[in-house]
């Protein structure tokens, strides 16, 4: 008769604010015998916050088909393991899918939890009235190649849910607004629910000077939603709309939502162009 593996337990963890840290993530950390880590520097001072004693072991990008077999050793003893990442959610833009897979293959249990994941939480901070949406995670790094992968997305009327890092982020807004169109809505969502966070609503075009205006707007890790393409949208018909609405001195919420439904264009996108005429 096979041994039944102990669990692998997958563990959201705070984005930055520690209270944010689940009780049935917290019972969990503090009772298995091993913490697979992203980083065991970072993860050792939760750790020590929680009270837990679980021993540590490396589970990175770099090292993951290893570690993978180091946790299915562990788990064959008996011997129960929680798989974390830095911040959020393990296996979102972040390691932990291959080790999963291999648990599983194995036939392993697969114990996940939820909690902290920084696309949804900036989303439901966002705004923005798109009835679907599609998380992408990072972009590549090269320009050439991040619009090559922004024109497969084009198109799309969904919103676009990117990650990026800080010393990346004036490139690749840039490469947003030149592939994508300048009069979509941009989301900043940076350092959530940190001492600094912000989330900041304005069209494309507009980003890439916002952030340069301030370098504390560089600073920490984005996530980036785009609104969807609205399907058939001619800007130059929503423009013509729109203008000829605020001539009647009709209120700027008004306007835009009328002209949105007349012209078939992003009500939110026409929102912000209507404040700007105004202004």
């Amino acid at each position: 008769m096979t041994k039944e593996l102990a669990p692998l337990y997958v563990v959201p963890t705070p984005l930055g604010n520690l209270k944010d840290i689940s009780e049935r993530a917290r019972e969990v950390l503090c009772s298995v015998a091993w913490v697979a880590a992203e980083d065991t520097r970072h993860s050792g001072p939760l750790l020590k916050h929680l009270g837990a004693s679980a021993r540590l072991l490396a589970a990175h990008e770099h090292n993951e088909a290893g570690a993978a077999a180091q946790i299915l050793e562990r788990l064959e003893a008996g011997e129960a393991v929680a798989l974390v990442s830095d911040a959020g959610t393990p296996g979102i833009s972040d390691p932990g899918a291959r080790i999963v897979a291999r648990v599983r293959a194995a036939g392993g249990r697969v114990v996940p939890l939820p909690g902290p994941c920084a696309a949804t939480t900036a989303l439901s901070g966002a705004g923005l009235e798109d009835e679907h949406w599609l998380f992408y995670g990072f972009l590549p790094a090269k320009s050439g190649q991040r619009r090559k992968a922004l024109e497969t997305l084009q198109a799309l009327p969904y919103a676009l849910v990117f990650y990026e890092a800080p010393h990346r982020v004036l490139e690749t807004v840039a490469d947003l607004a030149a592939v994508l169109g300048e009069d979509r809505t941009l989301v900043v969502a940076r350092e959530l629910t940190k001492l600094f966070e912000t989330l900041h609503s304005l069209p494309l075009g507009e980003a890439l000077a916002w952030l340069q205006a301030d370098p504390n707007r560089q600073k920490g890790e984005f996530v980036l939603i785009v609104s969807g393409c609205s399907e058939g949208q001619d800007d130059g018909e929503a423009e013509r709309v729109l203008q000829l609405l605020l001539a009647e001195n009709l209120p700027v919420k008004q306007a835009a939502r009328l002209a949105a439904a007349i012209s078939g264009g992003s009500k939110n996108v026409l929102y912000e162009r209507a404040l700007a005429l105004k202004g």
